[in-house]
Formats: C-alpha cells, sequence, structure tokens
C-alpha cells in the first residue's frame, strides 16, 4: 500500500485478496457476491430489493427466487411490490447499532430509525464498529486506510443488508480485541463509567471509516451525502469532513447532522491530546473548553461534544422537552447550555421497535393479547409474573414493575427510600436492573424486607423484562434525567400505565391522567437523595393506586395502546428536518412500511 502522508488525504481504500494482494475488481466483486449470503446476486446491494438472506448462490436458482417474490432480474424493473423514490442519501454513524451492540438508548436509535427512514424511499447506510464475530456480517474485502494518532491503520470493512438498511462495520483490533471474550461486551470501558484510555484513537478511526465507507463500497451511494453523527463518539466526523474532504472537492454538498442521545457524557480529554486527532489548528476553538465539574478534575481540556454541536450543520435531540432542558441552563445542559443555545437544537421524540414489543405475538409471554382483551389476559399475566418471582399469586392486588440501569441517573436510589412510605397499601412491586453494585445489593435485600411484597432481580433477563411489562399494572420510571426513555413506550403498547419522572422525553411522551401518571421534576444532583423527590415519587404512586380497578384506569389502558409509538412518525420527523438542509439531490420520501423482518436478536457468533 502506498504512504500516506498528512499532507494529502490521510485514508483510502483498497481491495484486496483473501492472500492480502491487491484484486481485480471484477473479481473481488464476483467474488463478495458469492460470499455474502445478504447480498443479491448481482453485488454487494441491489438498492430497493427486498433483503434476501436464503437465496441460493447459483444464478439460475437466484433467478427463479426473485420471480417469486415479485422481482425482476438484472437489468429488469422491479414489479410492482416496493415503490421506489430517489430521496436521500442518508449515512448514520454510531459507537452502537442495535441488535449488533447496544447498551441503551442510542443502539436502539441506530437499530430502529434507519430501517424506517429506508421504508421511506431512503438509500440509507449505518457505520458502527465490529465489536463482535457477528455472523451475518460479511468481509467485503475491503481495507481504509486511515491515519489514527501517529499510525497509519487499516481497517477492514463488513456488510450486511438487513430491512433496507446497509449495515457496514468496522473491523479493526481497537474495536474487535477490547470486547470480545475480555471485558463481557463493555463497549466503551472496563467499567461502567471507566474509558479505556485510547478512546480517543478507537473514535477517530470509526470518524474517519464513516466517511471513506460510502466511497469505498459499492452500494448505489452517492456524494451527496447526509451524515447523521450520534453522540460524542462521532464528533470528529464534521471535522474531518471539513479538513479532508471538502477542500479536495469531495463531498461538496454533504452535511452533518449531529444527534445528542445523553449531554452527560461529552468525551472531556486532556487539553494536550487535541495534537492526536490529527486536525488543522483552525479547529482548536471548537474544542477549548474549561469543566468547572471538581470530579474527575476540574480545568482547561478539549470537548468532542462541543466541538460536534459547533462544526455540524444541524444539532437534534431525542425528544421536544430534553432540547428544552439542554438550554435551560448549567445544571441540565452540563456545561454546554450555551453553545446549544448559540447553535440551536431540535427535538424529535424516538420510536420504538413495535415488532419485539408487541402482545399480540410477544414469546416470552404465555397469553397472547390485545386492546381487545388486554383487560382479561393481563390478570393471567399478573399471576404468571407473580409466581415467576416468588411472590404471592393474587390477581387483586397491584403490581408495580421497575426496568432499568441500577444508577442514580435512572432514581434507582430514590426509588428504594421511597419504597418504605408506600409498600403499606396493597401493592407489590418487582424490581428488575444491573447496575452499580451497592444498588444491586440494595434490590435484593427488598424480598428480606418485604417478603410479601417486593421482589429484586439483580439479572439482565430478557424474557423476565417482557413478562413484568406484560403482567405489571403500573410500569415505574423515576430518572432524574431522561433524554427519552423506552421503557415507557414498551410499558403503554402493553397497556401498563407509566408513572414517571417529569423531565425529558418522559414529559412528550407521558401525558398526566391520559396515559399515565406524572411525579414531577427531580433534582438533578446524582451525590445526594432529595427527601422531597421521595416523597413526590410515594405520592405519585398512592395516586395511581388510587385508580386501580376503576373505569379511570381501564380507560387509560384503552388510551396507552391506541397510540402509535412506532417509528413511522418520528421518521417522518426527521425527513422533514433533513430536506431543510437542501442537500443536492434530496428529495421526498413517501409513507412505507418496513420491507423485511427484524435482525434476529443473537447476532454474535457463540
Amino acid at each position: 500500500m502506498a504512504t500516506v502522508t498528512t499532507s494529502h488525504l490521510v485514508s483510502r481504500s483498497s481491495r484486496v485478496n483473501s492472500r492480502g494482494i491487491g484484486s481485480d475488481s471484477k473479481v473481488a466483486s464476483a467474488q463478495n457476491g458469492m460470499r455474502n449470503k445478504t447480498m443479491t446476486h448481482s453485488g454487494l446491494r441491489s438498492l430497493n430489493k427486498l433483503d434476501m438472506p436464503l437465496l441460493r448462490t447459483n444464478a439460475k436458482s437466484a433467478v427463479g427466487q426473485l420471480r417469486k417474490k415479485g422481482l425482476k432480474t438484472e437489468n429488469e424493473r422491479p414489479w410492482g411490490v416496493i415503490k421506489c423514490s430517489s430521496g436521500m442519501n442518508l449515512v448514520f454513524v454510531g459507537a452502537e447499532v442495535g441488535p449488533w451492540s447496544k447498551t441503551g438508548g442510542l443502539g436502539d436509535v441506530l437499530g430502529g430509525l434507519p430501517p424506517a427512514m429506508a421504508a421511506n424511499g431512503h438509500r440509507v447506510m449505518t457505520v458502527s464498529p465490529r465489536y463482535d464475530q457477528y455472523k451475518d456480517a460479511w468481509d467485503t474485502d475491503v481495507l481504509v486506510e486511515i491515519k489514527v494518532g501517529d499510525r497509519i491503520e487499516a481497517a477492514r470493512l463488513f456488510h450486511c443488508y438487513k430491512r433496507g438498511v446497509d449495515r457496514v462495520f468496522v473491523d479493526h483490533p481497537l474495536f474487535l480485541e477490547k470486547v470480545w471474550g475480555k471485558t463481557g461486551s463493555k463497549i466503551y470501558g472496563p467499567n461502567a463509567g471507566d474509558d479505556y484510555k485510547d478512546n480517543q484513537l478507537r473514535f477517530s478511526l470509526l470518524c474517519q471509516a464513516a466517511l471513506e465507507a460510502p466511497r469505498a463500497l459499492n452500494l448505489d451511494s452517492r456524494e451527496d451525502v447526509v451524515f447523521i453523527a450520534n453522540d460524542w463518539h462521532t464528533a470528529l466526523l464534521p471535522c474531518y469532513l471539513k479538513s479532508m474532504y471538502k477542500p479536495r472537492g469531495i463531498y461538496r454538498t454533504a452535511k452533518v447532522v449531529f444527534c445528542i442521545h445523553n449531554i452527560a457524557y461529552q468525551g472531556r480529554f486532556a487539553f494536550s491530546d487535541f495534537s492526536l486527532l490529527n486536525l488543522p489548528q483552525q479547529f482548536r476553538g471548537s474544542f477549548d473548553f474549561l469543566d468547572g465539574y471538581e470530579k474527575p478534575v476540574k480545568g482547561r481540556k478539549i470537548n468532542w461534544m462541543k466541538a460536534g454541536i459547533l462544526e455540524s450543520d444541524r444539532v437534534v435531540t431525542v425528544s421536544p422537552y430534553y432540547a428544552e432542558e439542554l438550554v435551560s441552563g448549567i445544571e441540565k445542559g452540563v456545561e454546554l447550555d450555551d453553545v446549544i443555545r448559540m447553535t440551536g437544537i431540535t427535538g424529535i421524540v424516538n420510536g420504538m421497535d413495535v415488532q419485539e414489543w408487541n402482545p399480540s405475538t410477544d414469546k416470552f409471554i404465555d397469553v397472547k393479547y390485545d386492546a381487545t382483551t388486554v383487560m382479561s389476559a393481563k390478570l393471567l399475566l399478573k399471576e404468571a409474573l407473580q409466581a415467576a418471582v416468588g411472590l404471592p399469586v393474587d390477581r387483586n392486588i397491584p403490581v408495580i414493575g421497575f426496568i432499568g440501569r441500577l444508577e442514580e441517573q435512572k432514581g434507582s436510589d430514590i426509588l428504594v427510600e421511597a419504597i418504605s412510605q408506600f409498600i403499606g397499601e396493597n401493592v407489590q412491586i418487582i424490581v428488575l436492573g444491573t447496575g452499580k453494585k451497592h444498588m444491586e445489593k440494595q434490590i435484593a435485600m427488598l424480598e428480606v424486607l418485604y417478603p410479601d411484597k417486593a421482589r429484586g432481580v439483580a439479572k439482565f433477563n430478557v424474557p423476565l423484562a417482557h413478562m413484568i411489562i406484560a403482567g405489571a399494572d403500573f410500569m415505574l420510571i423515576p430518572s432524574r434525567f431522561e433524554p427519552c426513555g423506552l421503557v415507557q413506550l414498551h410499558a403503554m403498547r402493553y397497556g401498563t400505565v407509566p408513572i414517571v419522572a417529569s423531565t425529558g422525553g418522559l414529559v412528550d411522551t407521558v401525558k398526566e391522567g391520559f396515559t399515565g401518571f406524572q411525579i414531577g421534576p427531580f433534582s438533578v444532583e446524582c451525590d445526594a437523595i432529595d427527601a422531597a423527590d421521595v416523597k413526590a415519587l410515594a405520592t405519585a404512586v398512592k395516586r395511581a393506586l388510587a385508580t386501580y380497578d376503576t373505569g379511570a384506569l381501564a380507560e387509560m389502558i384503552q388510551n396507552c395502546m391506541a397510540q402509535d409509538l412506532s417509528w413511522k412518525g418520528p421518521a417522518k420527523k426527521w425527513e422533514k428536518m433533513l430536506l431543510s438542509l437542501g442537500v443536492a439531490g434530496s428529495e421526498p420520501g413517501f409513507d412505507g412500511e418496513e420491507i423485511a423482518p427484524l435482525a434476529k436478536e443473537n447476532v454474535a457468533t457463540p
């Protein structure tokens, strides 16, 4: 490979064969078509065709199966199965993407929003790290050479095509060796709240690989792209776009949208680390930041998120109320409120995966139901839930559930403190979650303190989570802050009425007395529990319990289940916002439905 210097573009792509020798592009294309089971017979991807993972590589068989699916072959146009639109060329970039990698809401968004945009006729790609041996992602034989720190690194691109979206994974030891078999899928650090020491190098590589992927892969893309960068890990993308590509006439009309999923995580590093990023001095001001927090240390630093906000063309977050909170002051804007006020911000509520979370098809619950059968079904599911966790089985006792990380943001410490103030009511509570060890011990003690009333399960347990969502009467979400939240959406989908703190997306999605109960806002101070917050939580729980077995609660259950909580509505709002950027060639899509099934949950090779 040719030597790359800082005087010219620091990343380029090359195609290599299995021996590492440059191969003819036609031969490589044929090899890729044979290797990747998720590719169509004509190459990496056939735009606007169904994902066909089961096609045999035999061309004759492939043609037959295409025709059976209502699609013509090779140069023929597809028959009227899927609408076509020139739409927009969208590239979502993130440190995680569900179901392949997910620690929270970021992975859910990159798993759910791109297919919804593709269903509306847009060309959509996601780029994320390859943390594991994903069995449905195949080696494209495409390498990109990238300058990371003071070295040139070669990253390999893997690909699969799912639900109308090109899923691209960046393969490099900086990602793979950190997670696979060593750290229990801890993407960002060895322990919660701790960064890997080389995270800046890892995510610098990701940003540069994401800019190369649309150019290096034969995926029917153009350079009239809108990149959607997500959280601080991708904040260098607009900087590299401006410094490496646009001056050379590449991506001339491309724009970048920066999406904030959680302002609490900003990528604050030592000021001297700016040199690691290989950016011109003109960008230093965008990173320059005075950290006012005592922990870990006050002082002048670089702030990746600040740079991402300033250098992008539009700033977005995951709910309108959270957008208001971010500009309300230092406390909720976490020292970036002034920057966001300067750039402006748009809030769009997240959707949810209505295929995975569907009470009429949920494989984890014994009784399937819909809005017409919810009242009788939930009584049976409550009894099954009570039996599963060892509580006295009684369908007449209201059950409250909590599902979430055991940490201060989620308010689990406030909940534990408040239980004593409402446990005297006719109620049972089930707490499910993992997180900080002292909080896991606290919830484990609930059974000892309240043997017939409470259970705490400090495990990651997907089947039990579904059972709680379906079998509980109320779902408690007492977050100190919550950019959007998904648990309340899952709960409402299943007719389980949420009791929520009044923050972020919980305000936008739960309407007092109509689809749930609002507790009121909590103090965002995580180092202490405010007695007023404890009292407010207990009071809201008692208010909710007072509606149990009444017509008012039955009406709220119906209101919850009548909502469209899918990604369809949010996708149209995203489309409107993205079109306003005016990228060349961008056109509106249409009202579409997803065209292919969900990826399997278990996508890692055992």
